[in-house]
């Protein structure tokens, strides 16, 4: 398969960079969260809610797996949680290119601290709390990915352009990287 899967913490633009790419290489995009919320005819936070963390995490491995069988080519953006499941990375690598967009705590802040649907962010120090998961995730997200892009201090089509050219590249024996020049 010839998906190209967006991974990276809340905020570090994989639902709206994943449109914009959906444009350029003229596929569709799924957006695992949705996905799940359709066939769940439920929101997230409901479903955290009423059925649990881990209820929603099997989902979101439900969810990879129905996809291995989803025919011809998408952009698929995942949930910030579901690479921390071993079980997960496989079946994303099954489905296709990984490129994770890597921000550092400080851009996330800034992009997120007035969005109060984030339940996350809400309450007492939202810095730190960007700043811990992104330390636990980050070497996750990094493991996983074929290509990492650094997202901090670029404009929205220098982005593009490296999600363009990082959908198209074949790793042979390194990951590649994107930092600002």
């Amino acid at each position: 398969m010839n998906h190209v899967i967006l991974i990276g913490y809340m905020g570090c633009g994989k639902t709206t960079l994943g449109r914009k790419l959906t444009y350029k290489l003229r596929i569709s995009m799924i957006d695992t969260d949705k996905w799940i919320e359709q066939h769940q005819k439920k929101t997230i936070s409901e479903i955290f809610a009423e059925e649990g963390e881990e209820s929603f995490r099997w989902m979101e491995t439900e969810c990879l797996k129905r996809l291995t069988t989803e025919r011809g080519d998408h952009v698929i953006s995942v949930g910030g949680g579901l690479p921390m499941r071993p079980e997960n990375r496989v079946l994303l690598h099954t489905l296709g290119r990984v490129i994770y967009l890597r921000a550092k705590p400080e851009t996330i802040y800034e992009r997120l601290k007035d969005d109060t649907t984030r339940p996350l962010l809400q309450g007492d120090d939202p810095m730190g709390k960007i700043r811990a998961m992104i330390a636990e995730r980050g070497p996750v997200y990094e493991e996983c990915a074929d290509v990492i892009i650094d997202v901090d201090g670029k404009d929205f089509d220098t982005l593009l352009e490296e999600l363009v050219e990082a959908a198209q590249y074949r790793p042979i024996f390194r990951k590649q990287t994107y930092r600002k020049s």
